[in-house]
């Protein structure tokens, strides 16, 4: 192994200027109804110089784009979606409070909402009206007038105006704009239906049918599923609402924080949480939130942090110890000072995480947003080839259906089938359009765009409020294909809070100093688990620590300085053998003899010559080999990653029930991810996840396909995680990986249902067992499979609440 000295080690490249010149731009858009919107909203900002990349997220209603920075004007972004019939408005810390003529999100969905339920209140009226009439003499003896065919012109003609309107208006909107959607083939097929009946009516000599009933009932059935698909949606997003929620809107500010006046609660001034700033010091109360992240400077008291853990025991917290923001005191008044704000503090972080796990799609939505791209081109195209085959080749194929047809048309409006029989030739132009409009009704792009972003919103959600936060769809499908994990040793199977075991003296130090107070010397200028349990230990011996200078670190082998002008150095044989320090066979027979006891060996060696040997035990976590065996049982490989000598590795793997081919021992931090990539590349390509917690392991967590970072660890490892877990426990993360294979499960169902459901839906409606099995799909029943596709996409997502890990 060829050791690099600290003042060789160059540092990582900047990134390139391309990425540091790129900022992320939030759009709130509306009007938003299928994958057609969605596609057709991608294209249009794709297409604005400097825009690099945009994704579009049906369920949350959201457009995240990647811009140059100086070069794109969002709000110009926003209103040209406008415009073009997506209401949207940039996302800012003051959208909620913006008083412009588009209302912010959720003030939008509750409108929303309210005006398709009146929608779908005139609606039911109206098909209750047109179904009493429907079937002939239930109503026609107290209500004769209810049989009268100018009377379902009447409820057709008020359908299409009243609540048919805005769906002709916005499938109109999308058919001017080159991007038809779905309330396009709807608002096709409700007018040509509605066309066709008049025509019949007012030149009855033709012989054609009336159909009135079929656009009511076809907006009726589409109404009461969008309604029932908004609901699904709006609990969907329960656990994504339920975290804004916890954001606390104000906080109590002391003005002058004297302890005498905080006893007497003098000084106290009620401001805006948003208001708050760094190092002020706030009042919380019991039952209030905790307004930001802070330390608690007076006071004790217990903390519900349920909200960022899933653990409902309260915890203990006393001067000294730091609070989240959004937790909720119990017990006791307290004191603290924020520390972070805004969009600093954990919730906000996590609500972002959670947010922007929406907008990162899942590779097996690519095929989805391929399909929905082409989608209504193909369902109109279908339907025109559906129209022609039928009224030039298939009635005449198959004489017996004109005639079965015109009988059944007659008979679902009441009509004697004799009136129709003479006509033929014009029932199987009729036939022909029913079918083509069942085709154009049928199709179902809403289903391909929320099968993918239900999932995501529900199994993200939810995995927040059990401290699980997951940053998107490709990872739930990374983590789907995984097959090893690996787990780094120091302080994330370890409790990472060592302890001094063994101080044994090898050679007499020149120095009038033990090895703990040399030790602790060098290592006061570090701040690794290994230098705080030295300088602990210190600490505990009431020792002295003598000035150190000169510090010099490589991190995974050793640190040096100068302690009274003598250099010392501590560290692992490596390091040792790097500054050609002489290591005698009893030093190794006693290192030897201590390592496979599962200890950490460091040697001290003062001006050369190797001092004597300090050996550190960091004990396992006390979920460790439950969360090993829960993994080992889901059909993962263990392994075993650490800096630490093989004999200590050994004895923590032991404990693990892990194999020794699966360790991975006496690896520096500069190599773990090119030990990661071997995985990924060997002879047996794998997909690996690495667990880790400190800043050692970002490289790794980086390399690997999916990289897990405990809440203890460092901002830097969880920047680079794709899976945070905000308890300190292993256990989660079994309970990450379950849920990750839950939701894309989910997600897999979702698609293959919303492909299936278009595949056979369409043939059917397009009359393949017409000839065979005289089965034909009306407009209303097309209508009604329809609304029932996208609703029972939603319902199975929601049904991933019910997961049990």
């Amino acid at each position: 192994m060829q050791l690099i000295p600290k003042s060789e080690i160059v540092p990582e490249s900047n990134p390139p200027t391309n990425i540091l010149n790129l900022e992320k731009i939030i759009l709130d858009v509306g009007g938003m109804k299928c994958a057609g919107c969605v596609n057709a909203v991608e294209k249009q900002l794709i297409k604005h110089p400097g825009v690099k990349s945009v994704c579009v997220n049906l369920a949350t209603e959201v457009a995240v784009l990647e811009v140059e920075i100086g070069i794109v004007d969002a709000e110009a972004l926003a209103q040209g979606l406008t415009a073009t019939g997506f209401p949207s408005q940039l996302r800012t810390a003051k959208s909620a409070g913006d008083k412009s003529a588009i209302p912010n999100p959720e003030a939008r969905q509750r409108q929303e909402m309210q005006a398709t339920i009146r929608q779908l209140v005139i609606a039911s009226l109206l098909l209750l009206l047109s179904g009493i009439g429907h079937f002939g003499n239930i109503g026609s003896a107290i209500f004769p007038f209810l049989n009268d065919i100018w009377f379902h012109c009447g409820l057709a003609t008020i359908a299409i105006i009243i609540p048919g309107r805005p769906i002709l208006v916005e499938g109109w909107l999308g058919w001017r704009r080159g991007a038809p959607n779905m309330n396009t083939l709807i608002g096709l097929g409700t007018l040509t239906a509605y066309t066709a009946s008049l025509v019949a009516l007012l030149f009855p000599q033709m012989g054609w049918e009336c159909f009135f009933d079929e656009p009511v009932m076809m907006l009726g059935f589409i109404l009461l599923g969008r309604t029932l698909e908004k609901q699904a949606r709006g609990r969907a997003a329960k656990a994504f609402r339920q975290l804004l929620a916890l954001a606390p809107q104000t906080a109590r500010l002391i003005i002058n924080p004297e302890p005498e006046k905080l006893i007497a609660g003098a000084n106290m001034m009620e401001i805006p949480a948003e208001q708050v700033r760094v190092g002020e010091w706030l009042q919380v109360l019991p039952g209030d939130k905790i307004p930001v992240d802070g330390e608690i400077r007076f006071g004790q008291t217990t903390i519900d942090e349920s909200m960022l853990t899933g653990e409902p025991v309260p915890v203990i917290k006393q001067p000294g110890d730091m609070v989240t923001g959004g937790t909720l005191n119990q017990s006791g008044a307290i004191a603290i000072q924020a520390t972070r704000i805004g969009d600093d503090t954990t919730l906000a972080q996590i609500v972002a995480l959670v947010e922007a796990a929406q907008t990162r799609k899942a590779p097996v939505q690519k095929l989805a947003d391929t399909v929905a791209g082409y989608f209504t081109y193909g369902v109109l195209t279908a339907s025109c080839l559906t129209f022609a085959f039928w009224y030039l080749w298939g009635t005449h194929l198959w004489p017996d259906v004109t005639m079965s047809g015109a009988m059944e048309m007659a008979h679902n409006m009441g009509h004697n089938p004799q009136d129709l029989l003479p006509h033929t030739q014009y029932s199987s132009l009729l036939i022909s359009l029913k079918l083509a409009i069942a085709v154009m009704v049928v199709a179902c792009p809403c289903a391909l765009g929320l099968a993918t972003p239900t999932a995501i919103l529900v199994g993200t959600g939810m995995g927040a409020e059990r401290g699980l936060l997951i940053k998107g769809g490709d990872v739930l499908e990374k983590v789907h294909k995984l097959d090893t994990v690996v787990f780094d040793k120091t302080g994330t199977l370890t409790t990472g809070k060592p302890t001094v075991t063994d101080c044994l003296v090898i050679e007499e130090s020149a120095l009038p100093l033990s090895l703990i107070q040399l030790a602790a010397a060098v290592e006061s200028g570090t701040y690794h688990p290994l230098a705080v349990a030295i300088q602990q230990e210190a600490k505990r011996q009431e020792l002295t620590i003598p000035h150190a200078v000169d510090f010099h670190t490589a991190p995974g082998m050793g640190v040096s300085a100068v302690v009274e002008g003598k250099k010392v150095l501590l560290g692992n044989w490596e390091w040792f053998n790097y500054h050609q320090v002489n290591i005698s066979e009893t030093a190794q027979q006693q290192g030897y003899k201590l390592a496979t006891a599962g200890k950490t060996v460091i040697g001290v060696a003062v001006d050369g010559t190797l001092m004597g040997l300090i050996a550190v035990s960091d004990t396992l976590r006390p979920d460790a080999k439950t969360a090993v065996d829960k993994l080992r049982h889901m059909g993962l490989r263990v392994m075993l990653l650490s800096g630490d000598r093989l004999e200590a590795a050994n004895a923590i793997a032991k404990q693990l029930g892990i194999a020794k081919a699966d360790i991975m021992a006496g690896i520096p931090p500069a190599q773990k991810a090119a030990t990661i990539q071997s995985l990924q590349s060997g002879n047996i390509k794998s997909v690996v996840a690495m667990i880790g917690d400190g800043i050692n392991d970002a490289p790794a967590l980086s390399q690997a396909d999916v990289g897990i970072a405990l809440q203890s660890g460092t901002d830097v490892a969880m920047e680079t995680a794709e899976i945070i877990l905000m308890r300190n426990s292993l256990t989660d993360v079994v309970k990450s990986i379950q849920l990750s294979r839950a939701t894309f499960n989910t997600i897999r169902q979702n698609l293959f249902w919303a492909f299936a459901y278009n595949t056979i839906g369409i043939p059917l409606a397009a009359g393949i067992l017409l000839p065979s099995w005289g089965f034909v799909l009306t407009p209303s029943s097309a209508a009604a499979l329809m609304a029932f596709s996208s609703v029972s996409v939603v319902t199975n997502s929601i049904a991933l609440r019910r997961f049990a890990s």
